[in-house]
């Protein structure tokens, strides 16, 4: 049985891509991690794992063993969050995924706050705009800003997002104001690189039909925050989130376009796996979430 205390250190090997990333993670060296997988694999007579100099790969037994580990690491979790469950403040590690923007402008900002009343718990936060698996990453809440798929997923809204077109003053007053969604074949529009319709904008007219138009544009990025940067700078027009561009608005930076067109929303979520046993640092920063930044109206909306 003593192989099963090398469980998270094998995970952590693969979830990490290298020995030394194990190690930063689970606070050890880079030898003692390598040792533990050594033992691990002269225990069970197979290799589990093929090194190289540039990275390290599952065997085919690795494969199998890694199912099986992720499986006993879950069911080792559950046990924990039965038990925690029974004392009285929330605590232990809680590993979050967020989307890179939204993470860095509304969630980090209230980490601090969250900490100081609950100094029981860690917070692990992986920013990153691309969508993960939250069960082979080890994450006990994400935060999500799109329609969700995934039917394993518990999710409970935060808040709406509004996507609106925008772009700045000198922008408009050089190339001018379009009127309707036709016009923008004449403008630069920039793109959000994860949107799922890059160039394919959607407007919703006020009978409820619906306009669809391919747009071109000089500038295509994968972060919100570069994009607004571009159009505060006047390069051109893009759509944004109002968690993005709210803020811009109401200073006078930005300027909304075709606000008499809606543009496709999603909602903002609090999702976790779902569990037996919720743990409490789960319930209890969800709860957080929800009243620092819930309601249909958040507080970033511009005024």
């Amino acid at each position: 049985m003593e192989s099963m205390n090398v469980i998270p250190v094998f995970v952590a090997v693969v979830e990490e891509g290298s020995f030394a990333g194990a190690a930063r993670r689970i606070g050890v060296t880079k030898s003692a991690i390598s040792k533990r997988i050594s033992q691990l694999e002269t225990h069970l007579g197979v290799q589990l794992l093929h090194r190289s100099t540039r990275k390290l790969s599952l065997s085919e037994a690795g494969e199998q063993y890694l199912a099986h580990a992720i499986q006993s690491l879950a069911a080792a979790q559950d046990a924990e969050d039965a038990v925690t469950q029974l004392q009285g403040a929330p605590q232990g590690r809680l590993r979050i995924n967020t989307p890179m923007s939204f993470g860095r402008l509304h969630v980090a900002p209230l980490i601090p706050e969250f900490l100081s009343a609950y100094p029981g718990v860690e917070i692990d936060m992986v920013m990153d705009d691309r969508v993960v698996d939250m069960v082979e990453g080890g994450f006990d809440l994400a935060i999500r800003v799109r329609t969700l798929e995934d039917s394993a997923l518990i999710a409970r809204k935060l808040a709406p997002c509004h996507n609106l077109l925008c772009a700045a003053p000198r922008y408009l007053e050089k190339h001018g104001t379009p009127q309707k969604p036709e016009n923008l074949r004449d403008h630069n529009c920039l793109q959000y690189a994860y949107a799922s319709t890059i160039h394919t904008w959607q407007f919703e007219q006020a009978n409820g039909e619906t306009v669809s138009l391919e747009t071109k544009g000089n500038y295509q990025v994968n972060n919100s925050e570069a994009l607004r940067e571009a159009i505060v700078a006047g390069i051109g027009i893009a759509r944004l989130p109002t968690f993005i561009a709210g803020e811009e608005i109401s200073a006078g930076r930005l300027v909304p376009l075709l606000v008499d067109y809606k543009l496709p929303s999603q909602t903002i979520y609090a999702v976790f796996p779902e569990r037996r046993h919720l743990p409490a640092k789960v319930r209890v920063f969800v709860d957080f979430l929800v009243e620092k930044l819930g309601g249909d109206q958040p507080y970033w909306e511009y005024r």
